[in-house]
């Protein structure tokens, strides 16, 4: 299948201005940072708060934390649903209705996090609200990535389509900093205050994001290659193609089998990896007696290095192409596995700051910066939402949301960080297979071509 099914649609469809694609790209990253803000909070508050607050169980604080990441896990099953969801409004009605409304949706269920009592305050029914909560923030996370991603790709000329795409990963790893941060500010209240009302703060500050974010949204509009294929399918609406997309989750699944699956094993040792090195390195930096604001401090530091690293390898990848910049990050994740590890838990300040920046700035920023285009130039654009949001939303799940969970667990069982290194391994060791089977979408011959006509 062509990588944009594309290059006739491209040749008619008239250039986007400058003024036209930074508007897009800017209200896509600022979209990705309010909405990844909200969803990343889940996890911090995981490690630090919510086992205690929330899923008071047992004598051993691990087991609260494995509870908590457990809600953390909900939240990532709701996301294949959201795809879904999102990709048949996105494929049917445009990107932008789906961003304005996973935007939307975050926002209030982030918020309503902040005022919910705990577990001491209601009993069960505090954690049941909670991972409710949990869900309706999945179901938005399931549709956001792939709105923001497609609304940058497909407005962005060819030549440049690698590097303005990694912009939306650098929205999402600002948005983690942005929640981290808030952390870090909510910590330096006194401990009996931070655990009955400091950690409430960055939930409810959601709101004024979110009306920002809506507002800035409201102004972009529909992507380039998505206003074309829906003129097209006007055009031929009596054909079967424009009844075959009246369900593009099942048509995708139809005619794009082998891209949604390698899209399934491209980000599934990334998403596992990303969750490990997020939240569950709070989890191990207080089993192992490293100060939570060291661990903070360095996810701040390291994310906000990713963000020139994404965008570097995105850039790199309208040079060289998609893959080897995508397997170079893939082998990253295998060889860092060990060595990260080792160094978290030596108790040594500049060897955390090592471990975290090796792992985030360096390992991820290859990933993040080269994924965003790989995966959407795997699909048809009639098809492309839905495609992201079943290939990747379920790898999101079994990757993702499954890893703080289960490297806790092994942690609590085996009380090693050694099962933890080897699980991260096999991640990136999947990851590292999935890239070698699947196709150069940006080939050199398409690179040339398009640096000519960018001329």
């Amino acid at each position: 299948m062509n990588s944009d099914l594309g290059a006739p649609l491209a040749a008619r469809r008239p250039a986007r201005s400058t003024s036209d694609v930074r508007r897009a790209v800017t209200t896509a990253v600022l979209g990705q940072i309010l909405e990844w803000y909200d969803f990343f909070l889940y996890g911090t508050a995981a490690a630090l708060v919510f086992g205690k607050l929330f899923f008071p169980v047992g004598s051993d604080p691990l087991t609260g934390t494995i509870a908590a990441f457990g809600g953390f896990t909900v939240g990532f099953i709701a996301r294949p649903i959201g795809g879904v969801l999102c990709g048949h409004i996105g494929d049917r009605y445009g990107r932008k209705l789906v961003t304005m409304l996973t935007l939307f949706t975050m926002g209030t269920a982030t918020m309503l996090m902040g005022l919910l009592p705990t577990y001491q305050q209601i009993g069960l029914a505090a954690p049941v609200l909670l991972v409710c909560l949990r869900i309706v923030q999945g179901l938005a996370a399931g549709g956001e990535w792939s709105g923001s991603i497609l609304l940058i790709h497909e407005n962005a000329p060819q030549s440049k389509r690698g590097a303005l795409s990694a912009w939306s990963p650098c929205g999402a790893a600002f948005g983690f900093v942005l929640s981290t941060g808030a952390f870090l500010l909510a910590q330096n209240l006194s401990p009996d205050d931070f655990h009955s009302w400091g950690w409430r703060i960055p939930f409810l500050c959601s709101a004024a994001l979110v009306v920002l974010g809506l507002w800035m949204r409201r102004s972009v509009g529909e992507s380039a290659a998505y206003a074309e294929a829906q003129a097209k399918r006007r055009e031929n609406r009596d054909n079967h193609e424009s009844r075959a997309t009246r369900l593009p989750v099942l048509e995708v699944l139809r005619q794009c089998p082998r891209e949604v699956l390698t899209i399934f094993g491209l980000r599934f040792g990334e998403g596992g990896a990303s969750y490990i090195f997020f939240a569950f390195s709070l989890a191990y930096g207080q089993f192992v007696g490293v100060k939570s604001s060291w661990i903070l401090g360095g996810l701040t530091v390291s994310m906000l290095l990713m963000i020139p690293c994404t965008l570097f390898f995105g850039y790199l990848t309208d040079k060289v192409g998609r893959k080897p910049v995508y397997l170079a990050g893939a082998i990253a994740v295998v060889l860092v596995a060990w060595p990260y590890f080792a160094l978290l838990g030596s108790g040594v300040y500049w060897k955390v700051m090592t471990a975290l920046v090796l792992a985030n700035s360096v390992t991820l920023g290859i990933l993040e910066g080269a994924q965003p285009a790989f995966i959407s130039e795997m699909l048809p654009v009639h098809l492309r939402f839905s495609g992201l949001g079943v290939g990747r939303e379920i790898s999101s799940v079994l990757g993702g949301g499954l890893s703080p969970m289960i490297a806790t667990a092994l942690l609590a069982h085996y009380r090693s960080a050694t099962p933890v290194a080897l699980y991260l391994g096999a991640l990136g060791l999947i990851t590292v297979i999935a890239t070698l089977l699947a196709r150069e979408t940006y080939p050199k011959a398409m690179r040339i071509r398009a640096r000519q006509e960018a001329e």
